[in-house]
């Protein structure tokens, strides 16, 4: 039987791997939600860890939906939130060890556009292919290591 002229069902895929779902559709459910990779992409490259540092530089979010994907994103267990007892109150956000296995994941997706949408992204418009041509580090994290 020729698989091209009958393509395998997605059901028939998970069964022949011993799957109940399909990991891609599970992993977006968990991080797919708009804005999601966005927070963890500041947590990691820009150091924020505050509601308001997110607020003010993730593009289009408004303070309603910040506040449901930060809840998402702890619930998936990518983020922890701490409470600072101070005067006012403050509410810290930090990765988890979960949340920066994503930072590989980050990185090819940052590759991908520097490659593949470089005429968008760069003012000279040259490809980059590496996360160390287009940020100089070699990881995400790295960037701006204080």
């Amino acid at each position: 039987m020729d698989k091209r002229k009958n393509p395998v069902q997605l059901q028939e895929h998970l069964e022949n791997f011993g799957m109940k779902t399909c990991p891609i559709h599970n992993s977006l459910k968990i991080f797919g939600q708009k804005y999601a990779l966005h927070i963890v992409r500041n947590m990691l490259l820009l150091k924020q860890n505050k509601f308001g540092q997110f607020l003010g530089s993730i593009e289009g979010i408004n303070t309603k939906t910040l506040s449901i994907r930060l809840h998402e994103l702890e619930d998936f267990g990518l983020i922890k939130r701490t409470i600072i007892n101070s005067r006012p109150v403050q509410t810290k956000y930090s990765l988890t060890e979960k949340g920066m296995a994503l930072e590989p994941i980050l990185a090819h997706i940052a590759a991908f556009s520097a490659r593949y949408e470089s005429k968008a992204i760069f003012k000279d418009g040259r490809p980059r292919i590496s996360v160390k041509q287009i940020f100089r580090a070699e990881h995400l994290s790295e960037v701006y290591d204080y």
